[in-house]
């Protein structure tokens, strides 16, 4: 397309057009909105069937977060006898949420901010049938993000219709102009690109190359990466740099240039667990489902290309690891050693024997790592402490670490914990169907060490990796912030901040606390920390109280009443190359699924919608094999309006 046809083209479509009358402007415009779509590809299931099991099936799934929730709602309701597993003491997954005693109050603590936005169809439909009515959101005010080098922009509630969404951000932004932007034709064309999403030409095309590569090898205006697509592609919790330029048209697709809903999202005025996790938890149990919390699927029992059994991890141990690798653990001190199954080891030599434990935190599963200052272990992402036996002593953690027993193998370790050295070995349930539904790292330790025989589909499950890093640093402040106009600002051109929210402005009992003692509660997040920008945690926890000073330099006289620093890996990897290696939502064994955010999937969602809509599609695959009729799968358009 020519230039000057392309904006014709653009301008016409738009309404401002010179000579195009008022109903063909009205008419142009309706014909390219995205409108809301049912999933209709796949297995999911068969039109006409029954609505209920006529006789009860067992199902077992596996991990408590949203995509193993919304499995086991959708598979109870129906009549299935549904066992939900969860490692962790409570349900929720990046929901979830404990109790912190701090300041003589006891508050709740999540994994962050979480923004909900209006395309969350699957999700929200879920927490409707959970009984979670509109009185524990509220809307977010406005869409603002803080530069460091330049003042910041607000973006407002966004007009829905194209292309005024698009032309609306852009006359939002202080340092972009429409003229401007509709004039760079070249780098207007990759932007362009981006409302041709579909998704087998964008996987094809643009899956092996990252995302700031696409932007600056299209031309695209640097202003209009540095304030809009930098900004809003780092909340995918993947650096720029290393996100497939696929997966972020995908997002951008799914987030603001495919959503019916424009960019419009709410916030939780109390904690996630009270809101949210609580009411679906007390309608599993509903339902009947049977929940084991504080519960690890240690393998699954297979036979003849069928699951026929979870077997549970015997007490806090009944696992056998190998180390393969080349590391060694020294004369002096510990090592965090990496066995064949993901599952990391923290090891010492004590006297000529080796002393290891099992470096998975009993409370979520996150790596320890050792505490020189105390002698102890340390759990970095939800602060949890351990002693130098291994038991808790602060944090969320409330069993101890597992001991194991060490023995050298053919050239690397074995590690083995009580019972699977005495050869007990758990509790074995039964399922006609199974579903795991746990993290990346989960997944992969379950998969991978069940011994399936299986070799492409453990090579795929293998191939799942981590993000890099992120951190959460909680502080409360003696005193008030004037200047904070929002509660969340996206945040840009800082070294780790990413975003910041201030809680007590719109989440209770953080609200009330700050009103009574003249303060506040301020939440930083670096989304994903560089490998070369990982440093100890006072380094980090110092750099990012720097760029909240510099953000807002009223809290320099601030006082830090408490403060609580979480670093965590366990959100999903959108690498270059790693889509076509995904597992699917089927596998090779009649009655096992995945779902997740991580399973790979033609319809364009992401993040907790993913994670609920992958939930969903594992159920649907199974009501396939009972004849029962699908559940729907309200979507976002599964093409871009320009595909």
């Amino acid at each position: 397309m020519e230039r000057r046809e392309f904006l014709r083209t653009v301008l016409s479509r738009a309404g401002i057009g010179a000579g195009v009358t008022a109903a063909a402007a009205a008419g142009a415009v309706g014909y390219y909105q995205p409108r809301k779509e049912f999933y209709r590809k796949g297995d999911d299931g068969q039109e006409g069937g029954g609505d209920r099991l006529a006789a009860s099936k067992s199902a077992v799934v596996i991990g408590g977060g949203l995509a193993g929730i919304s499995s086991a709602l959708e598979l109870a309701r129906r009549g299935f006898r549904v066992t939900l597993v969860e490692a962790s003491p409570s349900l929720g997954g990046k929901l979830t949420g404990w109790n912190l005693d701090a300041l003589g109050e006891r508050f709740p603590v999540e994994h962050g901010f979480h923004g909900f936005f209006d395309q969350y169809y699957n999700l929200n439909e879920m927490f409707a049938y959970a009984g979670i009515t509109d009185s524990v959101f509220d809307p977010a005010p406005g869409y603002p993000v803080l530069f460091r080098k330049r003042p910041a922009e607000v973006y407002g509630q966004t007009p829905k219709w194209f292309p005024f969404n698009i032309l609306s951000v852009v006359g939002q932004s202080r340092s972009l102009d429409i003229v401007s932007f509709l004039k760079e034709y070249k780098g207007l064309r990759p932007v362009i690109g981006m409302f041709r999403y579909d998704y087998g030409n964008t996987f094809r095309q643009y899956d092996g190359i990252d995302f700031m590569t696409y932007c600056k090898e299209g031309g695209i205006l640097p202003a209009f990466i540095d304030t809009v697509l930098h900004p809003f592609a780092d909340a995918t919790m993947n650096r720029t740099e290393v996100l497939s330029a696929a997966e972020a048209i995908r997002y951008f697709h799914f987030y603001f240039m495919g959503s019916p809903e424009g960019l419009s999202f709410r916030i939780t005025n109390r904690d996630c667990m009270t809101a949210l996790i609580d009411p679906l938890e007390a309608k599993l149990r509903e339902l009947g489902v049977t929940i084991l919390k504080g519960k690890r699927a240690a393998k699954l029992v297979a036979l003849n290309g069928t699951v026929t059994g979870v077997e549970l991890q015997a007490g806090s141990g009944g696992e056998t690891f190998r180390q393969t690798g080349t590391d060694t653990i020294p004369q002096h001190g510990w090592a965090i050693l990496q066995t064949d199954t993901g599952v990391p080891v923290i090891a010492s030599r004590e006297g000529g024997r080796i002393k290891a434990f099992d470096a998975r935190c009993t409370h979520m599963g996150c790596p320890v790592t050792y505490d020189t200052q105390s002698g102890g272990f340390y759990c970095p992402c939800h602060s949890g402490r351990f002693d130098a036996a291994g038991n808790p002593v602060s944090g969320p953690p409330q069993a101890p670490l597992a001991s194991l027993e060490a023995v050298e193998q053919d050239g690397g370790l074995v590690f083995r914990s009580q019972q699977a050295a005495s050869g007990v070995s758990g509790e074995v349930l039964p399922a006609e169907y199974c579903v795991v539904a746990s993290d990346v790292r989960g997944t992969r330790e379950l998969l991978l060490g069940s011994g399936l025989g299986m070799p492409g589909f453990e090579s795929s499950v293998a191939s799942l990796g981590e993000a890099d890093p992120y951190a959460v640093y909680r502080l409360w402040l003696d005193r008030p912030l004037e200047s904070a106009d929002f509660p969340f600002y996206t945040v840009s051109g800082y070294t780790y901040t990413d975003s910041i929210s201030f809680y007590s402005d719109f989440q209770e009992p953080f609200i009330s606390w700050a009103r009574k003692r003249g303060g506040c509660v301020v939440e930083l997040h670096a989304y994903a920390i560089a490998p070369e920008d990982v440093k100890p945690e006072p380094v980090i926890r110092a750099a990012m109280k720097e760029e909240l000073h510099h953000m807002f330099p009223e809290t320099k006289g601030a006082t830090i009443l408490h403060e609580l620093y979480m670093q965590q890996s366990n959100f999903t990897r959108w690498a270059p190359g790693d889509h076509s290696r995904r597992p699917g939502v089927e596998t090779p064994f009649s009655n096992l699924f995945l779902a997740g955010d991580w399973v790979r999937v033609d319809a364009p969602v992401f993040l907790m919608e993913a994670a609920a809509f992958t939930g969903r599609m594992a159920a649907n695959a199974i009501f396939s094999r009972e004849s029962l009729n699908p559940t729907p799968l309200p979507i976002v358009p599964m093409e871009g309006i320009f595909a």
